[in-house]
């Protein structure tokens, strides 16, 4: 009989045991959906906070765009302005030097002579005009650089932007991988 009486207070434990794992096992499903849950909502953060990212830098990379085209176009414009008055100027030139050697070869010593002060003049006036330093004065140096820089606060991002796990038995453990590159 003592036996059958610890088999049957046995067989009641067990039934209260029983009664109390059936009362845990919701827990795990309880605490899985709040971690799926918690865990979706980290990774909308996490894309939340990179969009604004890339939404910052793709604002800066537009706007340096923006002033490097301004820039060629500018110089473009400089360029073409005194290449054209360049070529203006040595289209005055070859035409007076035609005028001038049509003249001497087929014109009359009167025509010459009516002509020959004006066209000294003009020859005078194209010839003080120095090409070169009106370039120089029209194209100034101009050098364009880019030299990027990452900021220090982007270069450690990895250290603001962390995903944490704690652990219930107060063990803190941090993901090795950062969320933006080093």
């Amino acid at each position: 009989m003592i036996v059958a009486k610890k088999v049957k207070s046995d067989t009641g434990r067990i039934t209260e045991i029983l009664k109390k794992i059936g009362r845990v096992l919701p827990r795990f499903e309880k605490e899985r959906n709040d971690l799926v849950k918690r865990i979706n909502g980290i990774k909308v953060e996490i894309n939340a906070a990179a969009d604004k990212l890339i939404a910052a830098v793709e604002r800066d990379k537009q706007k340096l765009l923006s002033e490097v085209e301004s820039i060629k176009l500018k110089r473009v414009k400089q360029l073409e302005t005194v290449k054209q008055e360049v070529e203006q100027h040595l289209a005055a030139m070859e035409s007076i030097k035609q005028y001038s050697n049509m003249l001497l070869s087929s014109g009359t010593a009167f025509d010459v002579t009516r002509s020959a002060n004006s066209l000294h003049s003009r020859a005078e006036e194209l010839m003080m005009f120095d090409v070169i330093s009106h370039v120089d004065s029209s194209l100034p140096s101009l050098s364009v650089n880019f030299t990027p820089s990452i900021p220090s606060c982007v270069e450690n991002l990895n250290v603001n932007m962390m995903v944490v796990e704690t652990l219930h038995q107060d063990h803190v453990q941090t993901s090795d991988a950062p969320i933006i590159g080093r």
